[in-house]
């Protein structure tokens, strides 16, 4: 069976710019992504898929593959997810003659991985033939029953207006299920089902995690730089050991 890696790395962001390879701990942050590839030990190759030849290079410099350049069309703000796995599956089909069983589709912006819960949600996606994917998961404080938006007039309205119970987002968490977030540790899908838009399939495993922080802004590198000064990690002692920090 083959398992690949693929981590996106496309040049354009709005909420960070060019976040993939803005410096953590020295290192950068697409540099974490790889590292947790190459230490998970049910994966067999790691590949960046980017549209930039400078990201390009620095995902080389760290040990990943760079077998193609995304084409500029799959790298916008409004790309998917879609779009970068079955452009990378069709691109190793034509040009390799074959495609990965199973991909691990690892986000840069979960940098803080563990590559043994990696391996684990791979395998346990190889242990279920009926299930179609895998999502790693948060558990959520608050359930999506008690998150209220604001209308045009600025009055609190809930997101569930059928909810025939008067006031329901103010009852007691207790009165919902548990809800969960996908987190990116190791979203792990079967080749096979990437078509027709879908990239997960019918049939979604869930993989409750510890809590991982994700960069989604700015403020989000400050929490992870204190987080590399307060507890390293595997990741961050591997790239110590085998790369040089940068400036």
């Amino acid at each position: 069976m083959k398992i690949f890696a693929i981590i996106p790395a496309r040049s354009g962001s709005r909420g960070v710019p060019l976040k993939n390879i803005k410096l953590l701990g020295g290192f950068p942050l697409l540099a974490y992504s790889i590292a947790a590839s190459k230490l998970t030990e049910n994966i067999q190759r790691v590949i960046v898929s980017t549209d930039s030849p400078k990201i390009a290079d620095i995902a080389k410099k760290y040990g990943a593959e760079i077998p193609f350049i995304r084409p500029a069309e799959l790298a916008q703000d409004f790309s998917t997810d879609f779009d970068v796995l079955y452009h990378a599956v069709q691109w190793l089909k034509k040009n390799e003659g074959d495609a990965p069983d199973i991909l691990a589709y690892l986000r840069p912006t979960t940098p803080f991985r563990d590559p043994v819960v990696i391996a684990q949600a791979i395998q346990t996606l190889i242990d279920h033939p009926r299930a179609t994917s895998l999502r790693t998961l948060n558990k959520l404080a608050e359930p999506p029953q008690k998150l209220v938006k604001l209308t045009p007039d600025n009055l609190l309205e809930g997101f569930f207006p059928d909810d025939p119970r008067v006031e329901y987002f103010n009852l007691p968490r207790q009165n919902f299920p548990q809800a969960y977030s996908p987190n990116g540790i190791a979203d792990v899908v079967k080749s096979e089902i990437l078509k027709d838009e879908q990239v997960f399939g019918p049939n979604i495993l869930g993989m409750p995690t510890e809590h991982i922080t994700e960069v989604d802004h700015p403020e989000d590198f400050d929490y992870l730089e204190y987080q590399v000064q307060k507890n390293p990690g595997i990741l961050f002692k591997y790239l110590s050991a085998n790369f040089k920090k940068e400036d």
